[in-house]
């Protein structure tokens, strides 16, 4: 078995360093026909000066290249605006396009080839390093040896490597997807595959990583607490969701002409949901579209305070929403790090709370915008001062950047806990109008301190444990792990009656119960 696990590493890091090598596989050399046939003609009788320098010339890396083709757009663009030309100035984005006409090697001659060595071989590696786990770490059950004495598991030189390529990553795709045209290119296959007229985007590619992690490590999460049924249930019901309701279906939608949709996605975590363009896209496509509308405004308007109240924030956070998908498959090795401190928890909902606010308003200035026609609120343009600084800070660096960069320096829920607007909303209402509450049995609890150590969103669980006190915080995502590694049997998730929720602490020691004779 340590022999299948030792190959399995092999062929991971083998896939995952063929996946880094290919950003610098590839030759850049732009044609006269694709920039011709790229760039609009009244932007060619601008930049054909500029770009005589660029056409024909051989580039050894996309950043050179792309910097040149940014440079000669921008010096257009300069003159432009000193002249006051305010028409001549290009705001097509040309870079991505333009890099992937350019793209010439093997990445381009054999894309199937290694796409199947990447993912495929990587899969393969990543399964045989998984599933003799079955075998080696004994008996069903969690196992805690070591856990904070791990260069991975506890902000060591592994943990900090990880984080630092995802936060690298992040910014790439989200601010300068030119420059990773390579594995824009790798996924095309996939792409042909699924919609033949389709071409592979840097967000097909975030949507194939992403759901590529949230299965393969959902195979690990199945495993490592596979003495209980709830999280075997729960794992694969955020495989299922990511896998065919995010990922495939909104592409299969495309393939049949109609709008790109998340059905499980909603209002505020999905920001531009009320933007202009995307009401004009579903109100536009038809019955369909009209139907996705009315189905993303019911979902967080009635789907919300409907079932929390019966299930509490879980049936979204814990099994259906793709972030925290991602947080309990590939971040579960990070759920430790979370910060268990008073102050932890009071910037928490001061944080959390004010993004929520900050979507709010956001959402009513392009609301106002959008039915009155008019760019202006309060003399503030609302894309200028509310649109945009969100996209920025909250869905850009906070939620990506940040959210999942940060896993191995601050836990696996750090969006979820600090940034989700939605987490927010969900918690307010499960806070309190909801029957669920984790039940605490304080007779049992030994103080071992491994439901507090597991949880990611930094619930000091053992204090409510030992007090015998129910646990009712809008903060609990109700992912049920401080319940499968308590080893007394002392939590228990419950949706009952309103009536006792929010229990008194029964408190069993000298000073507390007695029984009078």
């Amino acid at each position: 078995m340590k022999a299948i696990r030792s190959t399995g590493l092999i062929l991971f890091l083998f896939s995952f360093f063929l996946f880094l090598g290919l950003f610098l596989m590839s030759s850049y050399r732009l044609s006269e026909e694709d920039y011709r046939g790229i760039v609009k003609e009244e932007h060619q009788e601008l930049l054909d000066s500029k770009f005589k320098s660029i056409i024909g010339q051989t580039y050894s890396l996309s950043i050179p290249f792309v910097n040149a083709v940014n440079g000669a757009i921008e010096e257009v663009n300069t003159q432009m605006r000193a002249e006051q030309k305010w028409d001549k100035v290009i705001y097509d984005q040309y870079a991505s396009s333009l890099t992937r006409a350019a793209t010439i090697g093997l990445i381009k001659e054999h894309t199937l080839l290694l796409f199947l060595l990447v993912f495929v071989v990587g899969t393969l590696g990543a399964l045989m390093f998984i599933l003799p786990q079955t075998r080696l770490t004994g008996p069903p059950g969690i196992k805690n040896n070591g856990i904070f004495h791990h260069a991975l598991n506890n902000r060591g030189w592994i943990g900090i490597l990880i984080g630092g390529l995802l936060i690298v990553f992040y910014i790439l795709l989200y601010f300068y997807d030119a420059y990773i045209m390579n594995w824009i290119i790798l996924v095309d296959p996939l792409q042909k595959w699924i919609n033949p007229d389709g071409t592979s985007s840097q967000w097909f590619l975030y949507g194939f990583l992403y759901t590529f992690a949230v299965v393969v490590m959902g195979v690990r999460m199945i495993i490592k607490y596979r003495h209980s049924k709830y999280q075997i249930v729960r794992t694969l019901s955020v495989m299922f969701f990511q896998l065919a309701i995010a990922f495939l279906l909104p592409e299969i939608l495309v393939r049949l002409n109609q709008p790109y949709f998340d059905f499980k996605n909603m209002w505020p975590l999905d920001y531009d949901f009320f933007d202009a363009w995307h009401i004009n896209t579903l109100t536009s496509a038809g019955g369909l579209g009209i139907f996705m509308f009315a189905w993303g405004i019911t979902l967080f308007v009635i789907g919300v305070p409907v079932f929390v109240f019966f299930f509490g924030k879980r049936w979204y956070c814990s099994w259906v929403c793709g972030c925290g998908g991602l947080a309990e498959t590939a971040g579960d090795s990070f759920r430790q790090l979370s910060d268990k401190s008073l102050k932890a928890w009071q910037i928490e909902r001061y944080l959390v709370h004010g993004v929520l606010v900050f979507a709010v308003i956001m959402t009513a200035g392009v609301l106002y915008s959008f039915i009155t026609g008019s760019n202006t609120l309060l003399g503030l343009d609302t894309y200028t001062y509310l649109r945009k600084p969100y996209g920025f800070m909250i869905g850009s660096i906070f939620s990506g950047v940040i959210g999942t960069g940060f896993y191995p320096l601050m836990g696996n829920r750090v969006w979820c806990r600090f940034g989700c607007p939605l987490a927010a909303y969900l918690g307010i209402v499960q806070r309190f109008k909801s029957k669920f509450r984790i039940t605490t049995n304080g007779g049992q609890c030994i103080s071992c301190g491994n439901c507090s150590t597991y949880c990611e969103m930094g619930i000091d669980v053992r204090w409510y444990a030992q007090r015998g006190q129910n646990i009712v915080r809008a903060s609990c995502v109700g992912c049920g792990v401080c319940s499968a590694v308590c080893p007394r049997g002392v939590l228990n998730l419950e949706n009952r009656d309103e009536d006792g929720r929010f229990g008194q602490p029964i408190l069993i020691g000298n000073d507390s119960i007695k029984v009078e004779g």
